[in-house]
């Protein structure tokens, strides 16, 4: 970004310049990202380590860009999709079978504290690659897959 080294994210000024204090350093490509409402920054993606520290395709980052080493759901491939649920609830979707060591197929819930959401299971057969929220609550996702809920 302007002769300046970012790994895969990086973040701008009004003017389009480099905010030069913003460098979390991902290793990998960054599909999503979305904007909590306390400033911090959720990243999907194809990523093993920000900022140095273990993440696999998921992490949030404080305002700053540093990594918020509390929040690790460890989702066992590529998070193409982050979206957040009016309650704070966070919605991935990709390539993985697993977060943490519970098995979710291709699409989870996060509680706000980055552990699995243990009620929602939807068991989508192959990729999710996009979730929006319509504005009754509904969740659409879309994707490679041929069957949900199964």
């Amino acid at each position: 970004m302007g002769g300046v080294t970012r790994n895969c994210i990086a973040r701008l000024n009004h003017d389009g310049t480099l905010d030069t204090s913003f460098d979390p350093n991902a290793n990998g490509q960054i599909y999503s990202l979305v904007l909590q409402a306390d400033g911090k920054i959720l990243i999907g993606g194809i990523f093993d380590r920000v900022g140095g520290v273990r993440r696999n395709c998921i992490a949030r980052l404080n305002h700053d860009g540093t990594l918020d080493t509390s929040f690790h759901p460890n989702a066992n491939g590529t998070v193409y999709s982050v979206t957040l649920q009016a309650d704070g609830k966070i919605l991935i979707g990709g390539i993985f079978d697993r977060v943490g060591c519970v098995t979710r197929s291709h699409i989870a819930r996060l509680n706000l504290d980055g552990t699995l959401d243990t009620s929602f299971d939807p068991n989508a057969n192959d990729w999710v690659y996009s979730i929006a929220l319509q504005a009754d609550g509904k969740i659409l996702v879309g994707g490679g897959f041929t069957t949900v809920g199964v």
